[in-house]
């Protein structure tokens, strides 16, 4: 198959080459030492080369692996932070409604009231009333026209027309507002009359000579047959004293207790107790800033004379505007 000459030069190739593999596994510095040193020189100098020219390329894949990893971690991250957001929002939520609804049950159980609770969901004009709500209750829930609406802090509307499931709320703050009110302690009576603004409310003294002071609290004096409002719900606190005593009208300014802009969880006294709380319900009241009037002069007995006489000949002393005319009938049921 191979000629002679072939086969001779590939049995000295064979020979040569046991020869050097033996010299090699005898290590040592052999004849074959510096060769082998130079080679190892050269090719790690290739391999060097190569890999500083190749590595960027190399290294691509594992870089788009790695920032397709952390992509992934952050949408997750970022799924899940979403996640806990929301948890909290609506933690605090429930918290809030709780605290609400604890504050409502504290007020019905005080003063004995019959309630359906009702939450809010909407606000806004309705006919000649600018501060209305809208809850979601209604005749299928046994609320009627002329009911009281309560929150935990005290007296916040009465129900101006319902639906199957919801219920239109007028607001004590509204201008066409108008509740029998008394002073918690002396018993002194007036109207309690809406502003338009959600802080004040106006109350004017229907004895001139009644003694009223800053810091004092307010509660209603209640109509026939609970409605449409029911007796002993706190209104407000007075902050502000004008008029002195002796003149035609005095008018007291009085923060409400409840908070017209943050109406969550309401209750709509569909009984009213008993017998009247009178002051019971009351909350704490806090300190005012304001600086306290003085005192105005006229006995108690006088006052409350005065009081009578006035209560008598209400709807003289409340007359309103054509379009206000509505709130009139509803302090006559307070007699």
């Amino acid at each position: 198959m191979f000629s002679r000459r072939t086969r001779f030069l590939l049995a000295i190739l064979v020979v040569a080459s046991l020869t050097f593999v033996i010299l090699d596994l005898r290590g040592g510095e052999g004849p074959f030492a510096s060769v082998r040193a130079v080679g190892a020189n050269v090719l790690g100098g290739l391999e060097r080369a190569a890999a500083t020219v190749f590595s960027p390329i190399t290294g691509a894949g594992s870089w788009w692996s790695t920032m397709r990893d952390q992509s992934g971690q952050i949408t997750d991250l970022t799924r899940e932070n979403q996640a806990l957001r929301s948890e909290l929002e609506q933690l605090t939520n429930d918290k809030a409604r709780a605290a609400a609804l604890d504050g409502l049950l504290k007020v019905a159980s005080v003063g004995q009231y019959r309630f359906v609770p009702a939450e809010v969901i909407a606000i806004g004009p309705v006919q000649d009333f600018s501060w209305t709500v809208t809850i979601d209750a209604g005749r299928n829930d046994g609320i009627e026209q002329d009911m009281s609406v309560i929150n935990g802090a005290g007296l916040v509307g009465r129900v101006l027309k319902t639906t199957a499931s919801t219920s239109t709320v007028v607001l004590i703050v509204d201008q066409g507002s108008a509740v029998g009110g008394r002073i918690a302690g002396t018993g002194e009576i007036g109207i309690v009359s809406g502003t338009g603004s959600q802080e004040t409310l106006e109350f004017e003294l229907l004895d001139p000579l009644a003694d009223v002071r800053v810091g004092d609290a307010l509660v209603t004096f209640g109509s026939k047959g609970g409605r449409p409002y029911a007796p002993g719900l706190p209104i407000g606190q007075v902050v502000e004293v004008q008029g002195k005593g002796g003149q035609l009208t005095r008018t007291a300014i009085v923060a409400p207790f409840a908070d017209m802009s943050q109406l969550s969880i309401v209750g709509v006294v569909t009984k009213p107790p008993r017998e009247d709380p009178r002051d019971s319900v009351l909350p704490e009241l806090g300190d005012l800033s304001i600086v306290p009037t003085p005192a105005p002069l006229g006995g108690a007995d006088e006052g409350a004379d005065a009081a009578d006489e006035a209560v008598d000949s209400e709807p003289a002393a409340t007359q309103a505007p054509e379009e206000e005319t509505a709130a009139v009938p509803v302090e006559e049921d307070e007699q």
